[in-house]
């Protein structure tokens, strides 16, 4: 299967979540149909523990649907069984225009990397050959690949124009099983 997907990586403090904010509001005004994967090193609380929902999932349940009028969610217990890969949490997904993957450095998809150097924490473009963009508060760097985008963070239209001319040259699309 394939599908357009863009990673967006960057330490914490770069900033990811504000430019993803502006660019999902952004292309979903313009007609385009946004998913988004947000990985967490963190457990990830649904509902608090003395919750219904939760305390299903804690007398063993494996999967909980927890539906209202506004929205549902299905939470799926691990338990002893690893987290699942990227592309097996793709295929979960209804088809979209794009989806903005938030993490996965690791994964092998194209990204788009949030840097701020005064952060005090090294590039990550350096030791990554997916990342084909770069959104920074400072300058291109001399020791920045010349086939790397750099892009200004304080204009986050510049991005956001970045990557509507992706989507039209479908430079996002990939196949589900190659990441």
């Amino acid at each position: 299967m394939r599908a357009a997907i863009l990673g967006v990586v960057g330490w914490s403090g770069s900033g990811k979540t504000t430019l993803l904010e502006y660019l999902i509001k952004a292309l979903a005004l313009s007609g385009k149909s946004i998913n988004v994967v947000k990985h967490s090193h963190h457990d990830v609380i649904i509902e608090p523990a003395h919750k219904d929902s939760a305390r299903l999932r804690q007398a063993g349940a494996g999967q909980v649907l927890l539906a209202s009028p506004f929205r549902y969610a299905i939470v799926q217990e691990l338990r002893a069984t690893p987290e699942p890969s990227l592309s097996d949490l793709l295929v979960k997904l209804d088809p979209a225009d794009l989806t903005l993957v938030e993490g996965y450095k690791w994964s092998k998809l194209s990204k788009l990397e949030v840097y701020r150097p005064s952060l005090g924490k090294p590039a990550i473009y350096s030791n990554d050959e997916h990342i084909v963009a770069v959104a920074s508060d400072l300058g291109r760097p001399a020791d920045c690949p010349a086939e790397i985008r750099w892009l200004n963070l304080n204009c986050p239209e510049e991005v956001l124009f970045w990557i509507q001319d992706g989507l039209d040259k479908n430079d996002f699309f990939c196949d589900l099983g190659n990441i």
